[in-house]
């Protein structure tokens, strides 16, 4: 082979990796722009490819082809250029993503959603996360919060209990020496919560086959999931907040309490959150939450607001009795990235303030198409909301 021929060789092999760049550039476009933009770019390229190959003048042919080269050479930085301005500017209050990808979550393990992460005795930080191909709650863990070990499934579903034969959307509390979860249980469209516990955190064990939580109020319709739970030491009972509603995107938050952890009594003024004020962040629905009680007694929510069921972001708000709530609902904590994994909306934010790093921990699941998978992001503003 003489050296003309392995220019030419080199050549075409960097025109071709080029190309594939590019061609994967456009995949991940398609998938994230609307039904009617892709109807519109299938028309174009019904139009544009008969006249192409039918057309008999070799010049004009040519002059397409370079057309559609330079089009095609300029996608991949125009691309990459919208995603790291989309990236860096889709957080506010002082948070940033660590990463353009998900810190969790491949297509091998398919869509993950709905993460509660605490910290585990060992230090360490623990996630439980819903594994949709198992239809059950698996657990990781990490020690930068970054970095994550292999799944373990912490709680299947279980057949015998016809209203949990799916299992997601948990939390999980420490107290009395083991590790206590509250989590959804699905069946014919329908959620309810129940209670499972574990001595080490990684394999929970039902504490009864009945659920805790079932929906039996209008506002609830056939509905009630995604618990978040902590033990109020101040007061001595268990809180919790959970979703309520709609089976797959709830519609608002309300408010429970309880002794035991078992019998719960429903707050008489549910819902305590609800869809905002027209044009809002989430003037179309509310749905999952984490709440956190603070040193000086005031309560901190992150939350999901919709605009309408595929549009979702992470929002906050603030309240002095956990019930009673002042939201920022006009710019997110966390919005999606365009062309990214998050490229079409952000859900379930599970948040940790880690008093070593001086600094917020959020992570959440983002959804590209029908995928989910896991995002982090972090805030070293300690009262952002101030």
């Amino acid at each position: 082979m003489n050296i003309k021929e392995s220019k030419c060789k080199i050549k075409k092999i960097v025109i071709y990796i080029l190309f594939v760049s590019i061609w994967v550039s456009f995949v991940f476009l398609f998938l994230s722009i609307s039904k009617i933009k892709k109807i519109l770019l299938f028309t174009c390229l019904l139009i544009l490819f008969p006249i192409f190959w039918s057309n008999k003048s070799n010049s004009l042919k040519k002059y397409i082809y370079y057309i559609l080269m330079i089009i095609t050479i300029l996608v991949y930085p125009i691309i990459s250029v919208i995603h790291l301005y989309s990236y860096n500017s889709s957080t506010n209050f002082g948070f940033k993503k660590e990463s353009m990808f998900p810190v969790l979550g491949n297509l091998s393990t398919k869509s993950l959603f709905d993460p509660n992460v605490i910290m585990g005795q060992d230090g360490t930080y623990r996630m439980y996360v819903s594994y949709r191909k198992e239809g059950a709650i698996a657990v990781t863990t990490s020690k930068d919060g970054k970095n994550w070990e292999k799944l373990k499934i912490a709680l299947f579903g279980n057949p015998e209990n016809e209203w949990e034969k799916t299992v997601n959307r948990c939390s999980v509390i420490y107290k009395d020496n083991k590790y206590i979860m509250f989590y959804t249980g699905q069946f014919n469209d329908e959620s309810k919560i129940g209670i499972a516990e574990s001595e080490d955190g990684y394999e929970f064990k039902r504490i009864q086959s009945n659920p805790v939580i079932i929906p039996d109020n209008d506002y609830e319709k056939k509905s009630v999931m995604n618990p978040y739970v902590f033990f109020d030491t101040d007061e001595q009972i268990y809180k919790m907040w959970y979703a309520a509603g709609e089976t797959y995107e709830p519609d608002v938050i309300a408010y429970a309490t309880s002794i035991d952890g078992i019998n719960w009594k429903k707050y008489e003024n549910n819902p305590i959150l609800k869809n905002g004020e027209e044009n809002s962040l989430d003037d179309f629905k509310v749905g999952a939450c984490e709440v956190y009680k603070l040193k000086n007694k005031e309560y901190l929510m992150f939350y999901i607001g919709y605009t309408d069921i595929n549009t979702a972001r992470i929002l906050y708000a603030t309240s002095e009795d956990g019930i009673n709530w002042d939201r920022e609902n006009k710019k997110a904590v966390i919005e999606s990235s365009k062309f990214g994994f998050d490229g079409n909306a952000t859900y379930k934010p599970t948040a940790i303030y880690d008093e070593k790093k001086e600094k917020w921990l959020i992570w959440y699941n983002g959804r590209l198409v029908h995928r989910e998978y896991i995002g982090f992001a972090t805030c070293k503003i300690k009262d952002f909301w101030k």
